[in-house]
């Protein structure tokens, strides 16, 4: 594996309320020298939660997302606050979208997204043993719960509204979590 670019130079060249966008100047091992861009996160990243409901049934939300300008189903996300652990955020982020909690929570794996310009963790949590429990959350207005049932995956696949890549990998994770438990029972 070669060795890291070295960094020559770093200047902010934007900055919102959400990201702030910076310039590297670097070095490569080989002498060459390039100007890359690239968009940072501010804060501990995200949680994605995988709730699951029944033996092979997981919720989803429908909700409005200003980037497509379309309402997507997605998994219920969002991000972990200073000084939470990744689970307590999976938890706190279940209760304001869908009014559940759940009693056992598992971190499956940390994902990027398009991580050549995007400074951003994703921390993907397994959402088990759920009981109602609602919290006031901050979304503008109320999400559309969808239960989808992974015995029927490939029809889950082709609905329209789901186009988020982070959600579609999560439903194979999950769906190959669920086989594996299966076939070791």
């Amino acid at each position: 594996m070669p060795e890291k670019p070295t960094i020559l130079n770093t200047s902010v060249i934007a900055q919102s309320r959400l990201f702030r966008i910076e310039q590297l100047s670097l070095e490569f091992s080989n002498g060459e020298q390039r100007d890359y861009e690239r968009i940072i996160a501010p804060g501990n990243g995200a949680v994605l939660i995988i709730p699951l409901l029944k033996d092979s049934t997981v919720l989803m939300v429908k909700e409005y997302s200003a980037g497509t300008d379309n309402y997507e189903l997605v998994f219920p996300k969002g991000r972990i606050d200073a000084g939470e652990s990744i689970e307590h955020a999976a938890n706190r982020e279940l209760r304001e979208e869908i009014g559940y909690a759940a009693s056992e929570l598992n971190h499956i794996r940390s994902m990027t997204l398009a991580p050549g310009y995007l400074k951003f963790n994703t921390h993907i949590v397994l959402a088990e043993c759920l009981y109602p429990d609602n919290l006031q959350g901050d979304e503008p207005e109320p999400l559309d719960i969808v239960e989808c049932d992974l015995s029927t995956l490939d029809e889950v696949l082709l609905h329209p509204s789901l186009t988020e890549a982070r959600s579609i990998a999560c439903l194979y994770m999950v769906r190959d979590i669920i086989r594996d438990r299966m076939q070791n029972d």
